[in-house]
């Protein structure tokens, strides 16, 4: 069903650590080593930290790149802004020269492509968003969105535990009321696989949706995804409102 949308805090959670050296790229076989990958699938094939990896070239000696690609993913994950250079560098491993391509390489990605890309279906989010279905933990997501359903940002609200997260409307709601959003759309990864909602899921739709109908900030969806595909409350006409195509 195609459609489109058009329709009437910081993060918290527990921290996962990397706790021991994860294997290198150079333990692999040459054509599955990131770089290769990349050279031969294009930059969406690969996760999020084989994508930091190639950007950091290197590690050092008793940290691989792998290694401090993981923590650094884990890092910007916990962010909501861009970390200073400063922050960056304090990683094991990083150096002020890593630190400054790091920065520079997620200023041009948003300014970029991040801001304006249209929602007109659950599949836009979704390919917007299934790059965290790699995650251990549960990351509930949260879209603000204009009056024509751009994209004004993606932010982490909540880090969960292995299989769950708890999230409370006022962390949802609060960055998308600085950024005059007129429209939220919220994901939530379930590293499980199960793409299938649990009372916990019903009741934060509910929540969301009232708490944005008292804010005057259309609550579009609540999407649950995993590597390979998604479940869509709207889609499934889980979420009552009306629903007009415009593409």
């Amino acid at each position: 069903m195609d459609y489109s949308y058009e329709i009437s805090s910081g993060i918290t959670g527990v921290r996962d650590t990397v706790k021991k050296q994860l294997p290198g790229p150079l333990s692999l076989p040459m054509d599955e080593r990131p770089r290769e990958r990349l050279k031969r699938c294009g930059p969406e094939a690969l996760s999020d930290r084989d994508l930091l990896s190639v950007i950091l070239v290197s590690g050092i000696q008793n940290r691989n790149v792998t290694t401090l690609a993981q923590e650094l993913l884990e890092k910007l994950d916990r962010e909501k802004l861009i970390p200073p250079v400063s922050e960056l560098a304090k990683l094991t491993g990083m150096g002020e020269s890593k630190a400054c391509s790091v920065a520079a390489m997620l200023e041009f990605g948003r300014r970029k492509w991040a801001a304006g890309q249209k929602i007109r279906h659950p599949e836009d989010v979704y390919n917007h968003i299934r790059h965290y279905a790699d995650r251990r933990q549960e990351k509930f997501l949260c879209l603000s969105l204009n009056g024509a359903h751009e994209i004004i940002a993606v932010r982490i609200v909540t880090i969960g535990l292995v299989n769950r997260t708890i999230v409370h409307p006022r962390e949802v709601f609060a960055d998308p009321i600085l950024d005059r959003a007129s429209a939220i759309t919220v994901a939530h990864n379930h590293p499980s696989g199960n793409l299938q909602p649990s009372e916990e899921d019903n009741e934060i739709t509910r929540r969301l949706k009232a708490a944005g109908e008292i804010l005057g900030i259309s609550f579009l969806d609540h999407i649950i995804f995993s590597e390979f595909s998604y479940f869509s409350y709207r889609q499934e006409e889980l979420i009552l409102g009306p629903s007009k195509n415009t593409s």
